[in-house]
């Protein structure tokens, strides 16, 4: 980062808006809202690319069930402006924040910058992965993968972009639920050492919020916050999965409210967002999926949330007042001097150089734990890193206590495998502050930090949250008392024993500033990796169909006749979906005739189709597509048609094809 970003930090804050006693934010300081909305795709390739979560080398994509977005809001309340976007991803790397930051500078000037745009992730397991700078996050992937990248950053721009041009007044509102029996704490035994447990008597946050958002009177969007993870579908799955915070927002947009991702600019947008789901997991028995029950967890709890979304979308009667806010600075998370007053015993404690335990190597063994390569395999880009052994110094080893320290990721070469430097974020829509972590927190280590600003604010801690996984990534934050049982999370907080009050303290200063209405510094310079990591995943050479076929010629046609409920199964001579990611597009579709015209019925990202792709014979593959039929289809002529792109031996030339199957029926 240049000196022109300091300078946007420091003079990208407006005059304050006066705070009411009540914790509120006065109407007196409303000139009106102007609000957004917009979807953009962030899919990756389809095939023989890691997926980011598990970090399971085996499990790569091999196609897709439900296609991966980023939704988009943008708040204008004629003073100040802000953008809030989820994307269906496993983390929001810090290198993704600041690609996107980059375009929309080239794009927009100063109007969008790091002190007034919020990115997160909703921690899908089933997403594409190789897009950070930073090593440890490409370890199973194989190395950095520029496509995934280039698809995220896309993706998030377009949204954003697509919220921009629809900004039009309007007005927020705020509603509240409570939700269980879609989430469950996989690390009791952490949990129970926590004095303020009770706080939480079920183990579990409730807590459901939802921000309304209309234009004039139509309803045009919400943003639904709920704790739990994004491991429904199982480290077995293969399919590129936005899973059940992706299922709850298809189900509201495309089922509920009508919307159709290829047919122009939708008329609703759904994000379902994460808060304190550090130690929250879907899987209700605490074991993960498998083949067999995966997408009908996935299925389940994404219908729960959808629901408890729209119960606090119709109760949303609380009206946003006092227009929108926003502070950032970046704080070295290894190195923070932390006052007594955020500690458990009093006493002044520091943080430490970055490193995982034995216990994190391990996994999370109620959601699917990562497992290593088979044996006698090697993984190349630890090779090229030099490997994961480096020498303890006995203070870190002291300083990370009582974790057993694996991997001192802080101490890496050619440089640390983790950020230390990271973007700390309040965000303030009217009476809501959004705390942005980058990284994942339990719930009692949730409920400490907004107790925290809320007191340093003056507000209720209703009105304070926690948006996880938030412009940058940097595993997890356990309280100190969680921390010391050195379970799955506290094995992956990072930075040492007094990582929760080494972030209680820096939001503190981040509410003094906003409610005093004053600029904060900058802080350090994160690094700018671009071009510092290598890619071991083999690419695409060239495709090639089989003897005496052409890209696009059916392998497997439908029978003639099927019923809602039945699967329509056809497959294809395909390219590698490597050669073209078709954004904003689809590899498959689902066409009844109206008319005489085929009409497109279905695509790839919808919940009943699924594609599948398997390389058959070097060069050669297929793509198998399913089609479940709902029991609401209507009686009449349909076919599959797929669509691809292959690779040239000798030119590397790309060229796309389609392929359609015979018709069939669909009777009633």
């Amino acid at each position: 980062m240049s000196l022109s970003r300091r300078h946007v930090l420091a003079g990208a804050v407006a005059a304050p808006v006066a705070i009411g006693l009540s914790g509120g934010v006065s109407a007196a300081a409303e000139p009106g809202l102007r609000v957004g909305v917009g979807i953009g795709d962030v899919t990756g390739p389809a095939a023989e690319n890691g997926m980011m979560g598990y970090s399971m080398p085996q499990q790569q994509t091999a196609g897709i069930h439900l296609r991966t977005r980023a939704r988009a809001y943008v708040v204008d309340d004629g003073g100040r402006r802000i953008v809030f976007v989820t994307a269906e991803l496993g983390q929001l790397f810090q290198s993704v924040h600041q690609g996107v930051l980059r375009s929309l500078a080239g794009r927009y000037g100063a109007l969008y910058t790091e002190q007034n745009v919020l990115l997160n992730a909703t921690h899908t397991h089933s997403a594409c992965g190789g897009d950070s700078h930073y090593a440890a996050y490409d370890l199973s992937i194989l190395g950095f993968q520029q496509q995934v990248y280039d698809a995220v950053v896309d993706g998030i721009v377009d949204a954003i972009g697509r919220a921009h041009d629809d900004l039009a007044p309007g007005s927020i509102t705020i509603g509240r639920t409570e939700l269980t029996g879609a989430s469950v704490n996989r690390s009791r035994v952490a949990f129970e050492l926590n004095p303020d447990k009770a706080h939480f008597p079920d183990a579990i946050d409730p807590a459901v919020t939802v921000l309304r958002f209309r234009q004039g009177t139509q309803d045009v969007g919400a943003i639904t916050w709920f704790a739990t993870h994004g491991t429904s579908m199982s480290n077995g799955n293969h399919l590129i999965s936005s899973d059940n915070k992706g299922y709850a927002a298809y189900t509201w947009e495309h089922d509920d409210a009508g919307v159709r991702y290829l047919d122009g600019a939708p008329g609703f947008v759904a994000a379902f967002a994460q808060s304190n789901a550090g130690d929250m997991s879907p899987n209700l028995n605490l074991q993960p999926g498998t083949p067999e029950t995966e997408f009908a967890n996935t299925k389940h709890i994404g219908e729960l949330q959808f629901q408890a979304g729209q119960r606090a979308f119709e109760a949303a009667n609380e009206v946003i007042t006092g227009g929108v806010d926003y502070r950032t600075f970046y704080v070295n998370m290894s190195n923070v001097a932390v006052d007594g007053r955020y500690t458990p015993n009093g006493k002044p404690q520091k943080t430490c150089t970055a490193a995982i335990g034995v216990s994190m190597l391990a996994g999370s063994t109620e959601d699917g734990p990562g497992l290593p390569l088979p044996e006698g395999a090697k993984n190349p880009f630890i090779d090229w890193l030099g490997g994961t052994d480096a020498p303890i110094p006995q203070a870190l080893a002291d300083a990370q206590a009582p974790k057993l320290i694996a991997v001192p990721f802080g101490l890496m070469k050619p440089y640390p495998w983790v950020p230390e430097v990271l973007p700390l974020q309040i965000m303030r829509i009217g009476q809501l502050h959004l705390l942005g972590l980058p990284a994942e927190i339990t719930i009692v280590g949730g409920w400490r930090l907004r107790k925290t600003v809320a007191a340093e604010l003056g507000v209720p801690v209703e009105n304070v949250l926690v948006q996880s996984f938030a412009n940058a990534y940097s595993q997890y934050v356990t309280t100190p008392e969680e921390y010391d049982s050195q379970q799955y999370e506290g094995g992956s907080t990072l930075f040492g024993r007094y990582t929760l009050p080494a972030y209680q303290q820096e939001f503190a200063k981040l509410a003094a500033a906003m409610k005093a209405g004053t600029t904060v510094p900058p802080g350090p310079t994160p690094r700018d990796l671009r071009g510092k990591l290598v890619n071991f995943q083999p690419g695409v050479v060239f495709d090639g169909p089989p003897p005496g076929k052409k890209f696009g010629d059916v392998l497997t046609a439908p029978k003639p006749t099927y019923q809602p409920g039945a699967q329509v199964a056809a497959g294809f001579v395909t390219g590698h979906p490597k050669n073209d990611l078709r954004r904003d597009d689809t590899f498959l579709e689902v066409q009844r005739s109206v008319n005489g015209v085929w009409v497109r019925h279905a695509d790839d990202g919808d919940w009943a189709t699924k594609f599948h792709w398997t390389r058959t014979f070097g060069a050669e593959s297929r793509a198998d597509i399913t089609w479940d039929i709902p029991a609401d289809t209507p009686a009449g002529k349909y076919r599959i048609v797929h669509h691809g792109a292959w690779k040239e031996f000798l030119t590397g030339k790309i060229s796309t094809f389609s392929g359609a199957t015979p018709p069939f029926l669909v009777t009633t």
